[in-house]
């Protein structure tokens, strides 16, 4: 394995990684011998090719199987390549453990990185860590940095995510059914649809999807950032609201208790006067002496 992974150019991990996927084929045994041939070789120069026109581990695997089954795999690699270039653009980072903690500020915990794990965000690779985009990677260092718990970060990406994949099926169902159903012939009735697609249908559909990648990419920025302006604005509006109605409120009250202690002095009532006391015996001392 060794000897096979240092002429392809791979590290050893890659090989064993394939292995698992079933995209590489078991070796030749002879004893605790395994013994690879120019037939491993060719299959890895493969891989490492389709991986650079922007196919997916998944879809490799489904071309290699078609392939070995005896299927005609012309319309896969037609569609394959028509349809699944990467829309995302993104650069997979790899890294330590440590370096992963640096970037969040010490806030890796078991429980962030299984949701990490969850979302696809990171793949462990023997002791490294694979983040999937260099961009996700940064934008979520740059929000801890700014104070937001990562974990606050991640159920955050969990929503995003849920209405990510609402807006592609939207742009997928549209395209599906107004876009390339048109370009197919052997959609038409009465047509044979078990033939593989042609060239021409393959190059038509290419080109199309290769139109609309950007549109879609347009509609989805320009309606997220009108709607950042809106919610902005929305909570610049509650924020003056609050600010302007604190000061009213406060000075109601200032008035309101400065004329409760104006008005007790403004209409106290005079106290009533009270008759003086006799200066001869009280009547509870006998009636006053007669007139002579």
């Amino acid at each position: 394995m060794e000897e096979l992974a240092a002429e392809a150019g791979v590290p050893v991990r890659t090989l064993r990684f394939y292995r698992e996927r079933k995209l590489l084929p078991p070796p030749r045994r002879q004893g605790r011998i395994a013994w690879y041939n120019e037939h491993h070789l060719a299959r890895l120069r493969t891989i490492a090719a389709l991986l650079d026109r922007g196919h997916t581990l998944g879809g490799i695997a489904d071309l290699l199987a078609a392939f070995e089954s005896g299927r005609d795999v012309r319309e896969l690699l037609g569609l394959e390549g028509a349809l699944s270039v990467p829309w995302s653009e993104e650069t997979p980072v790899r890294l330590s453990p440590e370096e992963l903690a640096d970037h969040f500020e010490g806030d890796v915990t078991t429980e962030n990185l299984q949701a990490t794990l969850d979302l696809g965000y990171v793949a462990l690779d023997g002791d490294e860590v694979v983040h999937v985009s260099r961009r996700l990677l940064e934008a979520s260092s740059a929000l801890v940095d700014e104070g937001v718990p990562l974990a606050s970060v991640l159920a955050a990406a969990r929503e995003v995510r849920v209405h990510a994949e609402a807006l592609a099926e939207v742009f997928t169902g549209l395209f599906r059914t107004h876009v390339l159903s048109g370009l197919l012939d052997h959609t038409a009735t009465g047509a044979d649809t078990s033939r593989p697609l042609s060239a021409a249908e393959v190059e038509r559909i290419t080109g199309t999807v290769e139109r609309l990648r950007p549109i879609a990419k347009v509609v989805v920025d320009a309606e997220l950032a009108m709607a950042m302006e809106r919610r902005i604005q929305a909570e610049l509006d509650d924020w003056r609201t609050a600010r302007t109605a604190a000061p009213k409120e406060e000075n109601a009250a200032t008035e309101a208790e400065a004329e409760r202690e104006a008005q007790p002095e403004a209409v106290r009532p005079a106290p009533r006067a009270r008759p003086e006391a006799p200066s001869g015996p009280r009547a509870a001392d006998g009636p006053p002496p007669a007139a002579p």
